[in-house]
């Protein structure tokens, strides 16, 4: 059993102030694996205190330096990324080859997009050419609490600590308790790299405990949370009375666009993208629209892959997928299976239950239904599994009715050979983030979607601005400017 009950503030791993163990479950064999501890008020306003008094040293720090001091992370992350995979193959349950190829690199990843980010923005600037008067200074918005999933947990943790740091906040990190080891691990990565005391700070919890005083505390000057979009609206309602800052990165229903031009790999991309991480993603293109006439051989394709499609433990390398987090998930897609099948869709492949040669852990069959009606429960909620719907449509008007008519809008999807038909989709669906033929998005460019999804912006640039004001300057004296570096 692992023992990590400490937290990290002000520079320093420290007992909780009221031990309340919380145990961490391995999703393969449902055993407990780790204890950590949940922190209480006290907790939580030592995190926050030393991040207050870190936060006006670590602003005027020059950007250079900043940018010098937060590299060291990465560093310390390609000396220990295997640990990384390990830790979150455990936590959540990702197959140690994807945990090794995709999960643990999302932080070296998004480190480079980060500082590539960092050295094009300009901190002071002038308001134009013909007001050499005026100038627009970025700054950091103050101290910044980060709420973060389990689903993908070094992502989110780097997409919100990297940005936060190199424009000049301090942070309290709550983890998931569900999956915190690797976050744990990432305050390891920090100290070791030599960031000043209460610049970083760890403190475990949970949503109703942490989560709620970090949201609502009045020293904390923003937000930013990626998980459910239920517990996003009760973060933006704790945050309402302190008129913080508040981003969100929350759930999707992705519609992926399959016209019959696209061909067989289109279908069989799609399934795969949808079973990727047991289906617990939530750009997961999780609704595939196809085009009338290649619709049944869309419905066959589906149902070879996922009866191809292997399950088996996150201990073993392979393409394999693995469980799901924890029980209470397993109970929501299975009930999720049984609603598609009371509800009329055709069921193809995949059920209820374990796969067959699994009778322990929280695993799932790939699931694909056909013929779903739009308006049904499978339609419409995120299921957070490997569950794929499918449906038929007869035109360009029709899948983009269907693809916008949901609550979310995160990530949708077009497959098609024609560029124009691409094009002009690509504008006319409702979300944040639009991936073609699948191709992904280049380094850089910031994810985040619009409605229910919240709207958040991150990665690049854009991640970095997040965490800034901007302030207005006049009267500025042209002849004593001096460089922001």
């Amino acid at each position: 059993m692992i023992e990590k009950r400490a937290f990290y503030i002000d520079g320093e791993w420290v007992a909780p102030a009221t031990p309340r163990d919380c145990l961490v479950f391995d999703p393969a064999t449902e055993e407990p694996c780790a204890v950590i501890s949940l922190g209480d008020a006290a907790d939580t306003e030592a995190a926050v205190a030393a991040a207050s008094r870190a936060f006006p040293g670590w602003a005027a720090t020059p950007p250079a330096e900043r940018k010098r001091l937060v590299t060291g992370i990465l560093a310390q992350y390609e000396k220990r990324a295997e640990e990384m995979a390990q830790a979150i193959s455990l936590e959540m349950g990702a197959p140690i080859d994807l945990a090794r190829n995709a999960q643990a690199p999302c932080l070296p990843w998004h480190f480079k997009g980060f500082l590539q980010a960092f050295d094009e923005i300009e901190w002071i600037r002038p308001l134009r050419a013909d007001t050499p008067n005026d100038r627009i200074a970025v700054e950091p918005i103050g101290v910044v609490g980060l709420i973060t999933p389990w689903n993908w947990p070094m992502n989110q943790v780097t997409l919100k600590v990297i940005p936060a740091l190199l424009a000049g906040c301090t942070c309290v990190l709550k983890p998931s308790e569900e999956a915190p080891l690797s976050s744990l691990l990432f305050a390891e990565f920090v100290h070791d790299a030599g960031l000043p005391k209460g610049v970083f700070n760890l403190v475990n919890g949970d949503g109703a405990g942490v989560g709620s005083q970090l949201s609502s505390h009045p020293d904390v000057e923003m937000i930013s949370f990626t998980g459910s979009t239920r517990a996003g609206r009760a973060i933006s309602r704790n945050a309402a009375d302190s008129l913080k800052r508040v981003t969100l990165e929350l759930g999707g229903k992705g519609a992926n666009l399959v016209f019959a031009d696209a061909g067989e790999r289109a279908v069989i991309r799609g399934v795969k993208h949808m079973f990727n991480n047991s289906g617990q993603s939530c750009n997961a293109p999780s609704r595939m629209l196809v085009e009338r006439p290649f619709y049944d051989r869309a419905v066959e394709i589906a149902r070879d892959v996922a009866e191809a499609t292997r399950v088996g433990s996150p201990r073993e390398s392979g393409g394999h997928i693995g469980p799901v987090v924890n029980e209470r998930q397993w109970n929501q897609i299975q009930g999720y299976i049984q609603k598609g099948i009371d509800e009329g869709a055709r069921l193809v492949a995949g059920g209820l239950g374990r796969p067959e040669n699994l009778n322990r852990g929280f695993y799932v069959r790939p699931t694909v239904f056909a013929d779903v009606v739009p308006g049904m429960t499978i339609e419409r909620e995120e299921i957070f599994g490997p569950v794929l719907s499918m449906m038929p449509f007869d035109s360009e008007d029709e899948a983009v009715a269907i693809a916008n008519d949901t609550a979310y809008g995160l990530t949708n999807y077009v497959q098609s050979e024609d560029g124009a038909r691409r094009n002009r989709l690509s504008r006319r669906l409702r979300a944040g983030m639009i991936e073609m033929n699948g191709q992904g998005r280049s380094l850089g460019a910031p994810f985040g979607g619009v409605k229910a999804s919240g709207r958040a912006r991150e990665g690049g640039v854009w991640g970095i601005e997040e965490f800034t004001e901007v302030k207005a300057i006049s009267g500025w004296s042209p002849e004593s400017d001096v460089a922001a570096e």
